[in-house]
């Protein structure tokens, strides 16, 4: 009973395709009553069957009258939420085991709406739902967190979006399948391991003990930050004038991160391996490249070039 029961959510969930926005109207919000409003029903009922048993024409009165008021409840839980659009802004990349933020944004052309929740489909029960005042002509933010234990590029869930406004008699949704896909990056090795030695590192020990001695080009007005190794100490002291030294940086050769060249017994802690180098050498603006499975990233060095990078390994297929 329980495989069918999957099977057939599966089979209804399927039948929502992805889509860049979703309009709430009557062909795709849903109503049922809640646990408190078939208790509400029992409760009518049997108000109905003891007014006709007593004749008593208050019951009547009362059992018509709750009853009007519980159609009412219905009609104003379907319409908090129709009429409205939702819109899912770009969602951000994250590493393994790390959470991405959905960050929703929810239209409402006509009057003021409360207690709409949005929440993750199937695990979006009354308590994990966000939820919204949205004022009328305005338009609200909710952000939901989606769990990314595994690298890769995976579809966006299924959303529910939800009202039991005003008494919580009537439970009104509607489900949307965003399109688009998250990005998961590799987990990067813990602790940091260190960088391997460039190809011809060994050649270039020269120039770093010349850039380390200080061949400097000339001389610049001092600025707060520089190094006190740069600050011309005779000519302060002859003019006190302060001024530093100027002269190239030392430039790390490019380093090559090549997925064959690493060691580990699995793929995935090769990649998680090739993604820690790849943060170290960003933080060090040492300029870098990539090899994995066929593919190839430039060197190169900044914000882009990392997430061309990770986005690689994420994509990865051994």
């Amino acid at each position: 009973m329980i495989g069918l029961r999957q099977r057939l959510r599966q089979a209804w969930h399927a039948r929502h395709r992805a889509s860049e926005r979703h309009e709430l109207n009557q062909r795709n919000i849903y109503i049922v009553p809640t646990r408190a409003g078939l208790a509400f029903i029992v409760m009518l009922l049997l108000l109905l069957i003891g007014s006709i048993n007593y004749q008593l024409n208050l019951g009547y009165a009362l059992t018509f009258l709750l009853a009007g008021a519980a159609l009412a409840s219905m009609h104003i839980t379907h319409a908090s939420l129709r009429g409205l659009s939702l819109h899912l802004r770009p969602v951000a990349a994250c590493h393994a085991g790390q959470a991405s933020a959905l960050e929703l944004q929810i239209a409402n052309p006509g009057r003021e709406r409360h207690g709409v929740g949005l929440g993750l489909q199937p695990d979006a029960g009354a308590a994990a739902l966000a939820w919204a005042e949205i004022g009328a002509q305005g338009q609200s933010a909710l952000t939901l967190t989606l769990a990314c234990p595994q690298r890769g590029l995976h579809p966006l869930p299924l959303l529910r979006i939800e009202s039991r406004f005003p008494f919580g008699l009537f439970r009104a949704w509607s489900l949307w399948r965003p399109a688009g896909q998250v990005c998961v990056w590799p987990a990067p090795e813990q602790p940091e391991p260190p960088l391997p030695i460039a190809a011809g590192a060994s050649d270039d020990s020269g120039e770093r003990r010349r850039a380390e001695q200080g061949e400097f080009d000339g001389v610049r007005p001092w600025r707060r930050g520089d190094s006190p190794r740069r600050i011309a100490w005779k000519k302060l002291a002859h003019s006190g004038e302060w001024v530093s030294r100027e002269g190239s940086e030392p430039q790390a050769p490019p380093l090559w991160l090549d997925l064959a060249d690493t060691p580990g017994a699995g793929i995935e802690a090769r990649l998680s391996r090739l993604t820690a180098w790849a943060l170290a050498c960003e933080r060090s603006q040492r300029p870098w490249g990539l090899r994995a499975g066929g593919r190839e990233c430039p060197v190169s060095v900044g914000a882009v070039h990392l997430e061309q990078g990770l986005r690689l390994l994420a994509e990865y297929r051994g």
